[in-house]
């Protein structure tokens, strides 16, 4: 088994652990498992790749994710639809899709989609649950994807870019993302 199928795999059966029934406690389980589980497979897969480049990006990515989430729930200081403070964006899924986000950049669709879907039911389980309503759910969506799209660069990616000569000749490269 490919070594990032089996961390996929791993923090799949991690993310679904907890009881069957569709109850708040399964889902506030779920939201929490998927808060720990995405960020720890992107984690995962990244150190079994031995990828220090996307280990830098991933912590770029969530730093950025993570500061800008915050500093809206002081900002804003929605109420959250059970009564709470701070309900807008929503943190889980913030940190939830910025690590399924990262893992999809850098390493391909095929190993992100099962981790953008678990973000998206993480997204779900928080407007279940009335931790959120819909739309934090989809500002920490929309945050977690721009911080993985401004630090993810796909593995294996030349992103070099000569300008005016070769690489040999002592002009300056720029890494470039487009």
């Amino acid at each position: 088994m490919h070594k990032t199928t089996l961390a996929g795999a791993l923090a799949l059966g991690l993310a679904m652990a907890g009881p069957a029934q569709a109850s708040d406690k399964f889902w506030h389980t779920f939201a929490d498992a998927g808060l720990v589980g995405i960020p720890a497979a992107a984690l995962g897969i990244t150190v079994l790749n031995h990828d220090h480049n996307g280990l830098i990006q991933l912590g770029e990515t969530e730093l950025l994710n993570i500061g800008i989430t915050e500093g809206l729930k002081y900002a804003v200081n929605e109420r959250r639809p059970n009564g709470g403070s701070h309900s807008f964006p929503s943190g889980h899924t913030s940190v939830a899709f910025a690590s399924a986000a990262y893992i999809h950049q850098r390493y391909g669709w095929q190993t992100g989609l099962p981790f953008e879907v678990l973000a998206a039911v993480v997204g779900y389980s928080r407007v279940k649950t009335r931790d959120h309503h819909w739309y934090d759910v989809v500002a920490g969506a929309a945050i977690g994807e721009g911080s993985a799209f401004l630090f993810t660069r796909r593995l294996n990616e030349d992103t070099r870019v000569s300008i005016g000569g070769d690489s040999k000749g002592g002009v300056v490269q720029f890494a470039t993302r487009f």
